[in-house]
């Protein structure tokens, strides 16, 4: 599944490369892309007993309205976090950032914000309608 932001097609984040090892847990990559930055976090780990990424992303494309401050959701490894803002206009800022080894020393991390129209607008064609078959333990 691909996410690109609608004011600059070239910032975007790609999560890929499914798979499980049981029934419990749902792995995949993720990739974040900008103009000068490529970068690829190997493994995030959805577990069936923690708070999901599909249901956060979903809970925002209900809230077409919009919200006060920030909304974030982090993998409970913290190698992936997403922070949502609303903006006027109806504008959605996804930052998603990848941090491997998150208690490593000399760790790393990226971040890119993609920005998407409100949830309203979010069509099942729309590329954050496909995240619950990703990530989700159900999927």
């Amino acid at each position: 599944m691909a996410i690109r932001s609608k004011d600059d097609p070239a910032v975007g984040v790609t999560l890929c490369d499914r798979f499980s090892f049981d029934q419990d847990s749902v792995h995949y990559a993720v990739e974040l892309r900008a103009p000068g930055l490529t970068a690829r976090v190997e493994e995030v780990v959805a577990w069936s007993w923690d708070s999901d990424l599909a249901p956060f992303l979903e809970e925002l494309a209900a809230d077409f309205r919009g919200w006060d401050g920030e909304r974030s959701w982090h993998s409970h490894d913290r190698d992936l976090t997403v922070s949502s803002a609303f903006r006027s206009g109806g504008h959605v800022g996804l930052t998603w950032t990848v941090r491997p080894w998150p208690d490593a020393a000399c760790g790393w991390c990226a971040s890119v914000t993609t920005w998407l129209e409100a949830g309203s607008k979010w069509p099942r064609s729309h590329p954050m309608s496909g995240t619950s078959s990703l990530v989700s333990c159900d999927g």
